[in-house]
């Protein structure tokens, strides 16, 4: 196992250091942002000086070693658009973004683990169609759309709820179901579809001819093996989720990581860019790792050589 964990870890690094590559050339074929602050009346000596200030005067190469230096101190340099360190920035945005995340995901968990495995155990059954159904219009439907209509409703027309920024317990309802419709309908989808592979298995069938009550074979025997698929796919999903939703965070004036890295693309910022990206990729990057890891604790039978 600590051999395996090291191995990971080292991957992990690797694919960091993959991403900050991508992540600088691509943020570099944007476009200028040195254009992007002058003003109508600068010239070109302006310009170069505008250049030379933000250090984009030098080659490519020496940039990305300088950029690379600093992010492994934690420095990921200075915002060109709001005269503050990137690594404030996103500080500041983090928290927001966190307690989104983690209400979506409680939802993800608690509604579709448990609507997916009512579907499989009450197979072709209107509790069936019902979680189908659920699945496929969160799949199949816009988020976009989903926040805009439930916007018009719960606003406007019945003014139950707050339809944007961050506050008290009633900003996160309609966010966080938004956010979270897309993972619940994956859940429920995967949670059904392992536990119905599992209850065709030939050790339950065993179980239930040794004459167990049903609640025991479905809780002791069943969910447990058919619970691994769907612990993958949630901790890719807390990590997206953390990542934060781009279009939920604007449509609902959330202020967090995700419309900041929205910001830092439309003003070509590119230190709030290349930091906002590199914390989702180390998010995904860690996610996976862990859940590589309670691998062996859920399930006895796994084993890393």
């Amino acid at each position: 196992m600590q051999r395996y964990i090291l191995i990971r870890l080292v991957q992990a690094v690797i694919t960091l250091l993959a991403l900050s590559i991508a992540v600088f050339i691509s943020s570099h074929l944007t476009g200028d942002p040195a254009l992007y602050l002058l003003g109508p009346d600068d010239g070109l000596a302006e310009y170069e000086e505008m250049k030379r200030n933000l250090g984009l005067d030098k080659p490519l190469p020496v940039q990305y070693a300088k950029f690379l230096g600093e992010v492994s101190r934690g420095d990921f340099g200075r915002s060109h658009t709001m005269n503050r360190t990137a690594r404030e920035l996103l500080i500041q945005a983090a928290p927001a973004t966190f307690q989104l995340a983690f209400a979506a995901f409680l939802l993800t968990i608690v509604i579709g683990v448990p609507l997916g495995i009512v579907s499989a155990i009450k197979r072709d059954t209107l509790w069936d169609s019902f979680g189908k159904l659920f699945a496929v219009l969160g799949i199949a439907t816009p988020s976009f759309w989903i926040a805009i209509m439930l916007v018009l409703l719960f606003g406007p027309i019945l003014g139950w709820l707050p339809t944007f920024g961050r506050g008290g317990p009633s900003h996160f309802v309609l966010p966080a179901f938004v956010l979270s419709w897309a993972s619940m309908a994956g859940v429920v989808r995967l949670s059904r579809s392992s536990m119905l592979e599992v209850l065709d298995s030939e050790y339950v069938k065993f179980a239930r001819i040794k004459g167990l009550r049903e609640r025991v074979v479905i809780y002791k025997h069943a969910m447990k093996n058919a619970i691994i698929p769907v612990l993958t796919f949630g901790g890719l999903t807390l990590a997206g989720l953390l990542n934060g939703s781009v279009v939920i965070e604007v449509v609902f004036a959330w202020p967090g990581i995700g419309r900041l890295l929205l910001q830092g693309i439309n003003q070509r910022d590119f230190p709030v860019v290349q930091a906002t990206v590199l914390a989702a990729g180390a998010f995904y990057i860690i996610s996976a790792l862990l859940v590589d890891i309670l691998y062996a604790y859920v399930n006895p039978r796994i084993r890393y050589d």
